[in-house]
């Protein structure tokens, strides 16, 4: 099974954006679904945006029209565009494919 690491993330301005990357170890051509997850502090963890491997997507109402998943079996990375960035989007960010994890990036949103 492949690896995932995640990157990407930092801290921005409300409004801001950021890209995240999750890079796997192999090839993510025959992975169904990988999908991005957040967990802040006090909180469960929660779906963020999920991707299939015919390119279907969907969003949490709260990511919908300001994320954007994508991935490209090529480089065998998946991404996630965050716009018009809240301070309530702060959070761990972890990638997930199939039943592996990665280890997750801070995404920071404050003035």
């Amino acid at each position: 099974q492949v690896q995932l690491v995640e990157s990407g993330g930092g801290l921005v301005q409300p409004g801001g954006s950021l890209r995240l990357s999750c890079a796997a170890s192999g090839s993510i051509f025959s992975i169904n679904v990988m999908s991005w997850h957040r967990q802040a502090p006090g909180k469960e963890r929660e779906l963020v945006a999920l991707i299939t491997r015919s390119g279907g997507t969907r969003y949490a109402d709260s990511a919908k029209g300001r994320f954007t998943i994508s991935r490209d079996n090529v480089k065998n990375t998946m991404y996630l565009q965050m716009n018009s960035l809240k301070p309530e989007d702060t959070a761990v960010y972890y990638c997930k494919a199939d039943a592996v994890w990665g280890q997750g990036t801070q995404v920071t949103v404050s003035s």
